[in-house]
């Protein structure tokens, strides 16, 4: 992205609370493990995006964490560090890029989430991948959902991560809560989604949270995939 570029000030296109929310019984962890286990027919959705720089492709892999919460799950996000290169102070997966010693996409996104957020693989059940999202930053980021069993303790490296949250997973998979977005002009104009989320804990001020570009093109799809 250029510098100073706020994606809040660009127009919204439409809506998308046409499409049906996912029915809450298909958000319930047996009802996730079986999506995997027996993955029905679909199509990633490809919002338009710019193409990557031109710099060598790197391969990442995100932790997609399913925060079990008595009846409910949430998606644990963070927001990166201001001080971070790329897609500083944007809402994101816990992840990073693979390294030699990682011998799977999977093996990056729980020595990430480790590293980031201290979130220990014990508390962690792997159910499988999304499609790979690439970034205009050149990297080729696997998705790897997973449960998270509560109980666990964070510890936050605050070079990489200002903040860590949870939004309901519900909320995330009702596309009335997805925004289409435009940017640009000519054969430079492009789309991309965001997912506001307000937070409203008991006794705090309420705080809101844009969550828009890859992070929210990849939940978008985890929409679709348990949509199908």
């Amino acid at each position: 992205m250029r510098p100073h570029f706020d994606p809040q000030q660009c127009p919204v296109l439409a809506i998308d609370d046409h499409l049906p929310a996912v029915p809450r019984d298909r958000l319930a962890a047996p009802a996730l493990r079986d999506r995997f286990e027996r993955a029905p027919a679909w199509q990633p959705e490809r919002v338009a995006d710019r193409q990557p720089l031109p710099r060598a492709l790197v391969h990442a892999s995100v932790l997609m964490p399913l925060v079990l919460r008595g009846d409910d799950i949430t998606v644990l996000l963070t927001q990166r560090s201001e001080r971070l290169s790329d897609h500083p102070g944007q809402i994101s997966f816990p992840g990073g890029r693979a390294e030699p010693e990682d011998q799977s996409p999977i093996a990056t996104a729980l020595r990430e989430a480790e590293e980031e957020v201290g979130l220990a693989r014990d508390f962690v059940q792997v159910l499988g991948t999304m499609p790979h999202y690439t970034t205009v930053t050149g990297y080729v980021v696997t998705p790897v959902v997973a449960l998270v069993q509560p109980g666990f303790s964070l510890s936050v490296d605050a070079s990489e991560v200002a903040e860590v949250f949870e939004v309901p997973l519900a909320y995330l998979m009702s596309p009335a809560h997805h925004r289409r977005h435009a940017v640009g002009e000519g054969d430079e104009a492009r789309e991309f989604l965001s997912m506001p989320w307000t937070s409203h804990a008991e006794g705090g001020t309420p705080k809101s949270y844009f969550i828009w570009g890859a992070t929210a093109a990849m939940l978008r799809n985890f929409y679709r995939f348990l949509a199908a």
